[in-house]
């Protein structure tokens, strides 16, 4: 171990990539995001929509893990989970949570803070209906974070699944669904060089136009 923290500790990346001008900058948080993202793909960023969900549960333990961002727009940051999930208990405890992109290939970070809820009944099923048939019987056989003996058990309510929906069109489980963040507060980092990072952030305002703000690095 005190070879890997001497590795840790002299791990040093000095960024010469973009740069972030709070004058250039949109008007609106989720128009410059869609902007952002939209050089990730032109980059070919390896998995661009890959997000960080920070959650808190009544006990107070932040918990985080990644999930895929499938959707954005006026009504927030969107992705799709089991309802009964640890996350999805949180989410019912705590509707206060935090998103994170980071893409190194351009040395950019997004932060998002706001309130989590349920997206509508339809707009998940629509997205059910779009992923492939194998990931449909994957929501029915998974109790996402229930303990199991071991991976069979999994395996055999798959298959189980598989058969029962032979033939047939699968429903979404009711236990499985979209969310959507409502963003509160959106940052974006630019890294630069000499750890003299660009920082600028967006708050929404009580009459829902945005303050912008530069930060210190």
């Amino acid at each position: 171990m005190n070879k890997v923290n001497r590795i840790i500790k002299s791990l040093r990346n000095d960024f010469e990539f973009l740069t972030l001008n709070q004058e250039k900058v949109s008007k609106n948080p989720i128009t410059q995001f869609e902007q952002w993202m939209e050089n990730a793909l032109e980059v070919k960023v390896q998995e661009p929509n890959a997000m960080t969900l920070a959650t808190v549960g009544k006990n107070g333990q932040p918990d985080a893990r990644i999930v895929l961002l499938r959707g954005v727009d006026k009504n927030g940051f969107s992705f799709f989970t089991n309802y009964k999930s640890l996350k999805g208990r949180e989410i019912r405890e705590n509707k206060k949570v935090c998103l994170n992109f980071y893409w190194p290939e351009v040395a950019r970070q997004v932060r998002i803070t706001g309130i989590i809820e349920k997206i509508s009944s339809r707009a998940s099923d629509e997205y059910f209906q779009s992923r492939p048939r194998e990931s449909q019987i994957g929501a029915w056989a998974s109790e996402q974070s229930a303990a199991i003996e071991n991976r069979g058990v999994l395996e055999k309510k798959f298959v189980e699944y598989e058969k029962k929906f032979t033939g047939k069109k699968i429903s979404r489980p009711p236990h499985w669904g979209g969310y959507a963040v409502k963003p509160a507060a959106i940052e974006f980092w630019q890294g630069r060089a000499s750890r003299l990072h660009d920082r600028i952030l967006y708050e929404k305002k009580r009459n829902g136009l945005w303050k912008i703000s530069r930060l210190s690095p």
